[in-house]
């Protein structure tokens, strides 16, 4: 059936996976080599591409969304809940915020980059708004099913629950380097946690 030109122009050119990951590997590259985010402009990242502003443009309004797009390539894929309870989701998706925080303190580069984040504020936002808050609302929705099958109270605050059990892990793998983040530090928190917000026998 043909497209209305509406849909048409929505769906836009199509786009080549061989040249993101061109222009994606190419502000790697930048970033490796000691480039500051505040001075990796479009026209050097096309550059080192070697596509024109134009290609670059079809596909991101600005850096602040290539940059994203760079973060997201670094991220492991979003983990498979289990789905056998509320307990074993919210194991899983600490394990990966643990996980992720192995790869900052062993990866340069992301610790380079989250370190530059929080002075660009477009950027620092762009990350919350397309990974981070994705993320908050998957764990909120497991936290809402564990309420509605009564694993969790019903008078819990879900967005409060939900800072309790990332906030511990997320001060070891963000502001305490130096802290462990050792195996079955997910399982802990969980079972810590949730000591506190089960219904009552």
């Amino acid at each position: 059936m043909e497209q209305s030109p509406t849909a048409r122009a929505t769906r836009g050119r199509p786009r080549s996976e061989a040249v993101e990951r061109s222009i994606l590997d190419g502000v790697i590259r930048l970033i490796e080599e000691g480039t500051p985010l505040a001075e990796l402009s479009v026209e050097r990242i096309a550059r080192t591409a070697g596509v024109g502003k134009a290609t670059i443009y079809r596909r991101w309004s600005g850096k602040e969304e290539i940059f994203v797009d760079v973060l997201r390539t670094l991220e492991a894929p979003p983990a498979v809940l289990p789905g056998t309870s509320m307990r074993d989701d919210l194991v899983v998706l600490l394990e990966q915020i643990r996980r992720r925080g192995l790869n900052l303190r062993a990866s340069a580069i992301l610790h380079n980059v989250f370190a530059q984040m929080k002075t660009l504020p477009k950027l620092w936002d762009a990350y919350h708004s397309t990974v981070i808050e994705p993320q908050r609302r998957r764990a909120q929705d497991v936290l809402r099913r564990g309420q509605e099958n009564g694993e969790l109270r019903a008078d819990v605050d879900i967005a409060l629950a939900h800072e309790l059990f990332v906030g511990p892990m997320l001060v070891r793998t963000v502001m305490r380097s130096d802290a462990p983040l050792d195996e079955g530090l997910s399982e802990r928190v969980v079972d810590l946690v949730l000591g506190g917000l089960r219904p009552s026998e």
